[in-house]
């Protein structure tokens, strides 16, 4: 059985993190309680595409720093509210601000000059990889769970026998001849 306040940790974890991923793709409120996700979009953001779920990733590489990403994010909000004058907030620093201040910070943590750019930028990517991609899905999968990225990008669905078929170039004319030794799946033989 887990301990109540490890679960508690990990959720303000998790809030914090999705606060972040809703500033880089935002989304709609997935409740009215709802905190984490500012609710600036009328559609699904980063959360509801799975950006937690492509952090903890093994295959990331990320999982592992995650509480540290969450602990120094918190940081910087409360150097940012302090800043800014706006209240502290000691339960949560970034999750409390509204989407303009979260904007604001963020924009500051990516900026080209700071000294953390690479870190907060491997989490803004991670919530790109999981709306425009779905990283955490198998394709065919999260296509059709409805995958709010995948569907907001109109990302084609494949044919029936689960494969991607092209007959209309999307450039409107072929831009290469088929290699002579490529098979009938499309992979070279």
């Amino acid at each position: 059985m887990s301990d109540p306040e490890d679960r508690e940790d990990r959720e303000s974890r998790t809030a914090v993190l999705e606060a972040f991923a809703d500033t880089i793709i935002p989304g709609e409120k997935r409740h009215p309680g709802d905190r984490a996700v500012a609710g600036v979009s009328t559609d699904g953001g980063a959360v509801a595409s799975g950006a937690i779920d492509v952090l903890e990733t093994p295959e990331g590489g990320m999982a592992p720093a995650l509480d540290d990403l969450a602990r120094a994010l918190d940081g910087h909000a409360v150097r940012f509210r302090a800043e800014h004058g706006l209240p502290p907030d000691d339960r949560e620093p970034f999750v409390g601000l509204g989407y303009a201040d979260r904007l604001t910070l963020v924009g500051e943590l990516l900026a080209p000059d700071h000294p953390e750019r690479v870190m907060w930028a491997g989490l803004a990517m991670f919530s790109f990889m999981a709306f425009d991609t779905g990283a955490h899905l198998h394709t065919v999968d999260a296509i059709a769970s409805g995958h709010p990225g995948l569907r907001i990008l109109g990302f084609a669905p494949p044919d029936k026998d689960g494969l991607w078929r092209f007959p209309s170039y999307s450039y409107g004319r072929r831009l290469a001849d088929i290699h002579p030794d490529t098979d009938r799946s499309g992979s070279p033989a």
